[in-house]
């Protein structure tokens, strides 16, 4: 029981770093107005783009942490696949349950949990949940290089 009270204490410990850090870092307190986004995500999602002027097209972000699809092409042929998983596979991980939370758990109106909803009911709630992680990514990026914080819709669905 002493092993788990000491690792449970020192998760306090960590957490309580990880707060600090977020709140001492203008750009992770930015990522943090977007919805379903939490100090790790926002951490981590910092850590990866590294810099705003990183990408000179939206497009590439989310490419760059492989949340878009596969691309197979043979002779006539052309079809997309699954996502490419390429890049940090942590910070992937993160925007997905960042989508996940946006589109279970969130009360607030937005227009990009509308979309993400509505291309869950057409294409199912798995693609859904990662097509909504690839344009929070994007969004998040365009945040930063904006530095405006999360836009949230006043119309509701």
């Amino acid at each position: 029981m002493n092993a788990r009270a000491s690792v449970l204490d020192q998760i306090k410990v960590l957490d309580r770093r990880l707060s600090a850090i977020a709140r001492a870092t203008p750009v992770v307190r930015l990522f943090m107005t977007a919805p379903g986004v939490d100090v790790i995500t926002a951490l981590s999602v910092a850590s990866v783009f590294d810099d705003a002027s990183r990408f000179r097209r939206l497009s590439s972000v989310g490419a760059y942490l492989g949340l878009t699809p596969r691309r197979y092409e043979s002779g006539e042929t052309s079809r997309n696949g699954r996502i490419s998983k390429q890049g940090n596979q942590l910070t992937r991980k993160q925007l997905y349950e960042a989508a996940t939370t946006l589109l279970t758990r969130n009360l607030r109106f937005s227009t990009l949990k509308a979309w993400g909803l509505k291309l869950a009911k057409m294409s199912g709630f798995k693609k859904a949940r990662v097509a909504v992680a690839r344009k929070l990514a994007v969004i998040l990026h365009a945040m930063w290089k904006t530095n405006t914080p999360f836009h949230w819709s006043e119309v509701d669905a």
